[in-house]
């Protein structure tokens, strides 16, 4: 076989779609091909859990890139292929039918799937995880006025999907294992006004809710919980978490650790290899550890810097991490990592809301998260994001103080 050697991506989500785009952008004259397992256009997957849940039968995924877009950067976009190995010896990826495509670099961006619960589920029960366009679909219409909804997971997704379901009529119950929602995410203050406005909306919650199995019935789904409490549902909709793609990586050789392991500069244990995304375990060195992030931004920003770095630029990733979740009329914004050694400084918006900042033992500033209205706290968290980046150590007490400018600490 004489081919050319490509750019090639495993993966057309956000991370691999925007490498695809950056390798263009940085000058590589060659041929860059993106795989994807879907047979659609790459889209977005935010809008998933919220507006296409919510908005009318025929609205469709927003796309991250047209086809006219694909074709003017000469991006081969190879859609609903599956890649079955790595040949690191050849520089050669087997994809599905046979086909061998040769590589100067490759970028894995595989993303995760969904975690599966591990306790005994009826084959016939309706069941759902939220992932693809398809499966927001498949969700979609179910719902209906009247409709009974069970959500297993008291996360992001099953927050949002809960959200969406009972906007649209549904009676809706989460189930969280846990003692609150949104344990490994956000801190108890704003946990709680979370849970208020699903408890306004006429979401049921049950906390410490261990599934036991879930059985068909003759028209629903009966869930069972370790202490014997059980709850009929027309739909059980799985958010228990999601688990990294390594798969291919790991028959590959490559290293595992959290995800496909990274080094600061995203290149694997394979320096001709890359990953990016959701399936990326990575050293950041703003935290001095390593870190797999499930969000949106993260995805698209460590596909361009991926890209770059395919190209010999050695940059390494250092954005700090930014999340958001809408909630019904407020939002969730969360910028850095928090852990239990960091000190909590609370800062009442009132019914505006409440932002928590987080500062290390040598008094940085590393995290900081708000939920209330956009205009409450957007501002100050796209500036908390700053200080973060530039390692600032505020004072606690004009953190905690609403009557102070967040920007004046900015320094």
């Amino acid at each position: 076989m004489k081919q050319e050697r490509a750019m090639v991506i495993v993966g057309a989500g956000e991370a691999g779609t925007a490498a695809a785009v950056a390798l263009r952008q940085g000058g590589w004259p060659g041929r860059v091909i993106l795989i994807g397992s879907e047979a659609t256009l790459p889209y977005e997957r935010p809008p998933l859990s919220k507006g296409l849940l919510t908005e009318g039968k025929d609205s469709r995924p927003k796309f991250l890139i047209t086809a006219q877009r694909l074709r003017e950067l000469a991006i081969e976009y190879l859609a609903g292929v599956n890649v079955l190995s790595i040949d690191r010896a050849t520089h050669t990826v087997s994809l599905q039918g046979g086909e061998l495509l040769s590589y100067e670099r490759l970028l894995l961006a595989t993303g995760a799937r969904p975690r599966m619960l591990g306790v005994p589920v009826d084959p016939k029960c309706r069941m759902a995880t939220l992932r693809t366009y398809a499966d927001a679909v498949a969700i979609r219409q179910t719902l209906r006025p009247g409709c009974g909804v069970v959500v297993i997971g008291g996360g992001f997704i099953g927050l949002e999907v809960a959200a969406s379901a009972v906007s649209r009529g549904a009676s809706v119950t989460v189930l969280e294992a846990g003692p609150r929602l949104l344990m490994r995410a956000v801190p108890a203050n704003i946990a709680e006004r979370i849970k208020a406005k699903h408890l306004d909306a006429g979401v049921r919650i049950e906390l410490d809710a261990t599934v036991a199995g879930i059985e068909a019935t003759e028209q629903q789904s009966l869930v069972s919980l370790a202490d014997g409490r059980t709850f009929l549902a027309d739909l059980v909709l799985v958010g228990v978490g999601a688990v990294p793609n390594v798969e291919l990586a790991q028959a590959a050789g490559l290293a595992i650790e959290k995800g496909i392991a990274a080094s600061a500069t995203l290149a694997t244990s394979d320096p001709d290899i890359f990953t990016a995304g959701d399936c990326c375990s990575f050293l950041h060195r703003l935290y001095e550890e390593r870190v797999r992030l499930e969000v949106w931004r993260n995805a698209w920003q460590q596909g361009a810097v991926a890209a770059a770095n395919m190209l010999g630029s050695g940059s390494a990733y250092e954005s700090v991490p930014w999340f958001w979740s809408d909630q019904y009329d407020e939002t969730l914004q969360i910028a850095g990592i928090y852990s239990n050694s960091d000190a909590a400084i609370n800062r009442d918006l009132g019914d505006k809301g409440q932002i928590s900042f987080y500062l290390a033992p040598d008094g940085r500033l590393v995290a900081a998260c708000g939920f209330g209205s956009l205009a409450a706290i957007s501002k100050d968290i796209r500036i908390a994001e700053t200080m973060i980046g530039r390692r600032i150590r505020p004072d606690a007490d004009a953190l905690a103080n609403p009557a102070i400018a967040i920007k004046s600490l900015a320094i």
